[in-house]
């Protein structure tokens, strides 16, 4: 077995099993056994299921020997955040209230990769309800890359295990940054698809308008194999769009050649490490082909920091309502305040949001009609110290710009695709986005495809 079997890419080790240079028992036991020698540390999984593994693997390598595949993910041993219903498995979604439930019936993404071969080796550990901050009950993941800086949220066990070869892929949910923080964090490439391209049915609810299921990969290539999986209309969610499913992986060499990348020139607030990586992307991207071009971000992308709390709260009442208020000592504090702020929400207030939301929608469809694509960063303090979190607090001034440039596409439905571009001076990686039209991700997936074979990034791991 290689040594860093447990750094490859989803891609190369999908590769290696077809041709039978490796077996899923091989993998799936090297990557059990790291989470037995790391995960005590960084505490990123919730639930090891270690002996449905070992089995499940011991099947899809005798299909394997029969001839049978799966597609690329057969036999990859990868693992999917704590609000995915697992048949059989508990689901806990971060709550300490949830840590007897126990679903009947997996979530659609979970039955899809499953369907599609793929191991699952487990549950991962994420903030409570998937919201901003883990349950005082329940340890936070620590960040593989250096332990004084923050994991993101609210992926953070799939952030932390995807990066420290704890699991080969993740799937993690994206409501105001959740997939792209701690990707950016762990220096991953995390997919936030258009709302509607992955089936939510069995995925535990945050807030129902503005969640997005999607892959926490090393690759953009990798994230190709995932959505192609987990896409797709689905009838357990009305919300899944009933459009075709592209070839992701097939068209991933399209590259940006010709292709009009966006770049703004109204960035608020970018510290050097930011502006460094958003500019290494530039560089990167022009000298594959795409043609630069300055544009500017709407007035209303001003606002979308502070409208999405709010948005968020009303709809994660309802989310909670069967237990909040009733059960409200169970919940952590900032949990629980964001259900009173949505409680508390007037129906003229929602109205006026709502109408500011589908003024950003109009605004960013009107940016992207006249671009392939857009350059933004993640965050615009690149990267986070706990220290930092904890001293800037909840200020809706300090929520809002932290959210400047994730909550804007989950408030109008775009997909993203947050790749690793740099590294700050303490060892933590930092990353971008680039921002599509709805429904292409195939457009950004290439271009950061054509951005990874140009960088080397993602090729770093931490020291684990």
């Amino acid at each position: 077995m290689p040594e860093d079997l447990h750094y490859l890419s989803l891609d190369e080790v999908s590769r290696r099993l077809k041709a039978r240079k490796l077996s899923s028992v091989e993998a799936t036991g090297a990557i059990l056994d790291r989470i037995e020698k790391v995960d005590p540390r960084l505490g990123s999984y919730a639930t090891v299921t270690a002996e449905r593994a070992l089995a499940d693997a011991a099947r899809l390598d005798a299909e394997t020997a029969a001839g049978k595949s799966r597609g690329p993910l057969h036999g990859v041993p990868i693992a999917v955040k704590d609000l995915c219903n697992t048949a059989g498995i508990a689901t806990a979604a971060g709550m300490a209230i949830h840590r007897a439930n126990v679903p009947t019936k997996d979530a659609t993404v979970v039955a899809r990769l499953r369907e599609a071969g793929a191991v699952i080796l487990g549950k991962l550990q994420m903030t409570e309800g998937a919201f901003g901050a883990h349950h005082p009950d329940i340890p936070a993941p620590l960040n593989p890359w250096n332990a004084a800086y923050w994991t993101g949220s609210s992926s953070s066990g799939s952030g932390a295990a995807t990066a420290s070869g704890l699991c080969f892929a993740s799937l993690g949910s994206d409501t105001g940054g959740s997939i792209r923080f701690p990707s950016t964090m762990n220096g991953l490439a995390g997919l936030k698809p258009t709302w509607g391209r992955v089936s939510r049915a069995g995925v535990f609810a945050l807030a129902d308008s503005l969640d997005h299921i999607g892959p926490m990969c090393r690759t953009a290539i990798d994230c190709a194999h995932m959505l192609g999986v987990i896409a797709g209309v689905d009838g357990d969610d009305p919300t899944a769009v009933p459009l075709p499913v592209p070839d992701y992986a097939a068209t991933i060499d399209a590259g940006v050649k010709g292709k009009r990348i966006g770049v703004p020139t109204n960035l608020q607030g970018l510290d050097g490490d930011a502006q460094r990586t958003l500019d290494g992307a530039i560089a990167a991207l022009r000298q594959a082909g795409a043609t630069l071009i300055d544009v500017a971000l709407p007035p209303s992308f001003d606002q979308a920091g502070y409208d999405w709390v709010p948005l968020c709260a009303v709809e994660a009442a309802v989310a909670h309502e069967a237990t909040y208020p009733s059960r409200a000592k169970e919940y952590g504090p900032v949990l629980a305040g964001l259900l009173d702020t949505g409680r508390g929400l007037s129906a003229t207030d929602l109205a006026k949001l709502q109408q500011r939301r589908a003024a950003l929608t109009g605004d960013l469809n009107t940016l992207m009609a006249a671009l392939d694509l857009l350059l933004v960063p993640v965050l615009a303090t690149a990267a986070w110290s706990i220290e930092a979190i904890q001293k800037a607090g909840r200020h809706p001034d300090t929520v809002a710009a932290r959210l400047r440039y994730t909550a804007p596409f989950d408030l109008s439905g775009h997909p993203t695709l947050t790749l690793p571009g740099g590294m700050t001076a303490d060892g933590v990686p930092t990353g971008f986005q680039i921002v599509g039209r709805a429904f292409d991700e195939a457009g950004i997936l290439a271009a950061g495809h054509a951005y990874q074979k140009s960088t080397g990034w993602h090729l770093k791991h931490p020291d684990q």
